[in-house]
């Protein structure tokens, strides 16, 4: 459970949980004994209660797609995680912000390969930077609510230019579900970003090329002056 310090009197707090208590859970841990709690208080060098928080959200949505224990999920992925990274075995409760957010982009990186869906409101506590963008586009889910199966959107107007004589490789992108993408041309392009906090990327060469925006070919003709 993560929460906010919202009240100090004497030996005494107030703590806001971010979600709902579930006192079946919390009586089934505490197993007929009174419940112990630890308060960690964030310093900006350890992981951050936010960070936990967003793993183990991650982590539930997993658990929930593929029918383990979230525990045995996060297990399963940290075995995973050293096998593929080389990474030394971290402990959630202390590991640095690094190892963190190393681990969340791994996390992250798993599900859009394997097509794991996420709760909207476990989308919403992802953090939208550059790898979280390009992450959508290649994968084809909207970078605001997470819907699969959305557009591929110009950021940078290509206006009435054939596309196919465009340098994609100068745009900025943006993947966005068909609700969104209608929002985004009724608010315009800079109100949009701005209610959503988004930032469009530029794709690598072969990031176009695989999502069929550009080929080879023009890439070549465009840099030999052919066009």
């Amino acid at each position: 459970m993560f929460g906010r310090l919202t009240a100090i009197s004497g030996n005494q707090i107030t703590v806001q949980l971010d979600n709902e208590l579930n006192h079946y859970k919390l009586a089934k841990w505490a197993n007929g004994r009174r419940p112990v709690v630890e308060i960690k208080v964030e310093d900006g060098r350890l992981v951050s209660p936010d960070q936990r928080k967003k793993i183990f959200a991650m982590l539930r949505d997993m658990a929930i797609f593929t029918g383990y224990d979230v525990r045995d999920m996060e297990q399963w992925m940290k075995y995973y995680y050293y096998a593929q990274t080389g990474s030394e075995a971290f402990s959630m409760a202390d590991c640095s912000t690094d190892t963190a957010n190393k681990f969340l982009t791994f996390i992250l990186d798993f599900c859009f390969a394997n097509d794991i869906p996420f709760k909207t409101k476990t989308w919403d506590q992802i953090p939208t930077d550059y790898h979280l963008a390009v992450q959508c586009l290649r994968y084809r889910k909207c970078v605001i609510c997470g819907q699969p199966h959305s557009d591929i959107d110009h950021f940078t107007p290509v206006g009435r230019r054939n596309r196919a004589l465009v340098d994609h490789r100068k745009l900025y992108f943006e993947c966005l579900c068909r609700k969104h993408h209608t929002e985004r041309h009724q608010l315009g392009a800079k109100s949009f970003i701005e209610k959503y906090h988004i930032k469009p990327v530029r794709l690598s060469e072969d990031d176009l090329i695989a999502l069929h925006i550009m080929t080879r070919k023009r890439m070549d003709e465009i840099d030999e002056g052919m066009i």
